[in-house]
C-alpha cells in the first residue's frame, strides 16, 4: 500500500485571518509537494478547479514545475478535466513532464466534478459525458502509438499524425471518479487504473464501486486481480483524534460554503456536525484522526493507494506541514528510502 495527499492548491489563511492570493496559492502548493518530498510520502496530487477558492486550473503546468523541484516522490494530476481539453496536448504536456521530473509523472483524468470549465472554454455542458468519451478514447490513442489516426464527432480527425514527446515505457491513465457506475464499468472494461474521488459515504458503498470495475473488467479480459485502484478521500491529521476531527470539521464545513456560494447552490450550506461525524466515524470516508488509524479505512475500500487532501479555506499554512509530517512518520509504510524529518 502507498499513501500520499492531495490538493487543489485552495487559499490559506495568513496569520492575520485573510486570504492567501490564488498566486501564492500556487507557490503554498510547491513548498507543500517540496515537504511531502523531503519526509517521505509515496504521492502528491495536484486537481484542476477554476475558482477562486480552488485556483489550480492548470495541473498539468504545476506537475512539470514539481518535477523538477523533488527527487522522489510520485506525481500525478489528481485530475485533469479531459472533457474541456484537448487530448492530444494533455498527453504532450504530461509527456513533458515526465521527462523532466525524471519518470515521476502518472496522468489522471476525469469528467470533472462541475461545470466551470465548459463555458470558459467554449464548450457546451449538455455534451458532458459524450465529450469525455470521445476525448478519452482518443487520449488512449495517442497513448498507444507516436502515429495516430482517429476519427470522431467532436473534434477533426486525424491522419497518421506525429504525437511527440513520448514517455519511454509506456504512459499510465488513470480515470477518476466521484462514483459514477457508468466511469468504473468504463475503466474495467478499458483495462485501465481507477481512482475514486471521495466525498462521503461508507467504505461499504465505495467497496461496490470497486467491484463493479473488477467485475467489468473480468469479461474483456483485463485480469481483475492486477488492476490498479486510488483511494482519494478528504483527511487532516493531528496528535490528538478528536482535536483534529474539531478542527477539520470547520475546515471542510467552510469548503462546502465556499463551493456553495461560487456555483449558486443553494442546496449546499456548509457541513452539519451530523453528516460530518458520521463520515468520520467508525467505517466512514473521511480520515481525520490520529495518522495510525488512517490506513485501515484505505485498505477496506480495496485501494491499492490512499490519497489524503485538507479541502479549506481556513486551514493555515503551518497545519498541512505538520501534518504532512505526521502522515509520514507514523502511519506511512516503511520503504529503504524513507526517512524521519526533523521538525521545522
Amino acid at each position: 500500500m502507498e499513501i500520499g495527499v492531495s490538493s487543489f492548491g485552495h487559499r490559506a489563511r495568513r496569520p492575520d485571518g485573510s486570504l492567501a492570493s490564488t498566486s501564492q496559492s500556487i507557490a503554498d502548493l510547491m513548498e507543500g509537494v517540496r515537504l511531502a518530498d523531503q519526509v517521505g510520502l509515496d504521492s502528491f496530487g495536484f486537481g484542476e478547479h477554476h475558482t477562486l477558492s480552488m485556483p489550480v486550473s492548470a495541473p498539468v503546468t504545476v506537475l512539470a514545475a514539481a518535477g523538477a523541484a523533488t527527487s522522489q516522490i510520485r506525481l500525478g494530476s489528481a485530475v485533469s478535466v479531459l472533457g474541456t481539453d484537448d487530448p492530444v496536448r494533455v498527453y504532450q504536456q504530461s509527456a513533458t513532464s515526465f521527462a523532466v521530473s525524471g519518470g515521476k509523472v502518472d496522468l489522471t483524468v476525469g469528467r470533472g466534478s462541475s461545470v466551470d470549465s465548459f463555458p470558459l472554454f467554449g464548450y457546451d455542458a449538455a455534451g458532458y459525458d459524450r465529450l469525455f468519451a470521445e476525448k478519452l478514447d482518443l487520449l488512449l490513442a495517442v497513448s498507444a502509438s507516436e502515429r495516430v489516426t482517429w476519427s470522431g464527432a467532436t473534434r477533426p480527425s486525424l491522419d497518421d499524425a506525429l504525437v511527440v514527446p513520448r514517455v519511454d515505457g509506456g504512459r499510465k491513465i488513470r480515470l477518476d471518479t466521484g462514483g459514477n457506475p457508468g466511469s468504473c464499468v468504463r475503466a474495467g472494461v478499458l483495462g485501465i487504473p481507477l481512482s475514486l474521488g471521495i466525498l462521503s459515504g461508507s467504505t461499504e458503498d465505495w467497496v461496490r464501486w470497486g467491484d463493479l470495475y473488477r467485475e467489468a473488467a473480468d469479461p474483456s479480459g483485463h485480469r481483475p486481480g492486477r488492476l490498479d485502484i486510488v483511494v482519494a478521500s478528504h483527511g487532516f491529521v493531528a496528535a490528538d483524534g478528536t482535536e483534529a476531527k474539531r478542527r477539520y470539521f470547520g475546515y471542510e464545513s467552510e469548503a462546502f460554503a465556499a463551493y456553495a456560494s461560487e456555483h449558486g447552490s443553494f442546496s449546499i450550506r456548509g457541513r452539519s456536525r451530523e453528516a460530518f461525524d458520521a463520515d468520520a466515524g467508525p467505517g466512514g470516508m473521511i480520515f481525520a484522526g490520529v495518522p495510525t488509524k488512517l490506513p485501515t479505512g484505505w485498505s477496506t475500500s480495496t485501494g491499492t493507494s490512499g490519497t489524503a487532501g485538507t479541502s479549506s479555506r481556513r486551514i493555515s499554512v503551518r497545519s498541512p506541514r505538520r501534518s504532512g509530517w505526521r502522515l509520514s512518520s507514523s502511519s506511512a509504510p516503511r520503504s529503504p528510502r524513507r526517512c524521519v524529518p526533523r521538525h521545522r
